[in-house]
């Protein structure tokens, strides 16, 4: 199947819910893509296409980006890192803030779990305005491993994540939808 293939599994798939979590924000669940195994491995797949044999690990963001790097992790015998909010992880940790709408958030990495220089794959179901995405790269380097890209199951369009990000490394989504 071809990336073509994946954005329109991406689009059928995806359920959109009105009010969610609160009154005029138009949510978009992916989960019913991770529920059905063909279109799960198709999308996983088409995330890592334009990265092919250029990473040795794949960061999930917290916590849909767990299933995708999983699945991406397991078809390309690669492996996993996990990008979690504060207070998750046991030990020493990295964090990194960022700043929310209305606030702060801190995202947090155990360092040391691979070689420095390791090339990363950054993935995740959503890049909105990109902060936490940028906020996961800045985390991952500060570990010492090279992030080569970030790879989105859906980019809402007009907040700028891509942006935000596609001067620093590649931006891959597999389909888009207004904000």
């Amino acid at each position: 199947m071809t990336a073509a293939d994946a954005s329109d599994l991406v689009d059928r798939l995806t359920a959109v819910v009105p009010d969610f979590p609160k009154p005029g924000i138009l949510f978009r669940d992916i989960t019913p893509v991770f529920a059905d195994a063909e279109a799960f491995s198709v999308v996983c797949a088409a995330l890592a296409e334009p990265f092919e044999g250029g990473f040795t690990a794949v960061a999930g963001i917290e916590a849909r980006g767990f299933a995708l790097a999983g699945g991406i992790a397991a078809q390309t015998s690669t492996g996993v890192l996990t990008v979690r909010k504060a207070g998750k992880l046991p030990g020493e940790v990295l964090s990194e803030s960022y700043a929310l709408e209305y606030g702060e958030a801190t995202i947090e990495l155990r360092p040391g779990q691979l070689p420095a220089g390791s090339r990363v794959l950054v993935v995740d179901d959503v890049l909105a305005t990109g902060g936490t995405a940028e906020a996961s790269i800045t985390l991952l380097e500060r570990a010492g491993y090279e992030v080569v890209g970030i790879a989105v199951l859906l980019e809402l369009d007009g907040l700028a994540g891509r942006d935000r990000l596609a001067s620093r490394l590649p931006v891959h989504a597999l389909a888009s939808a207004p904000a």
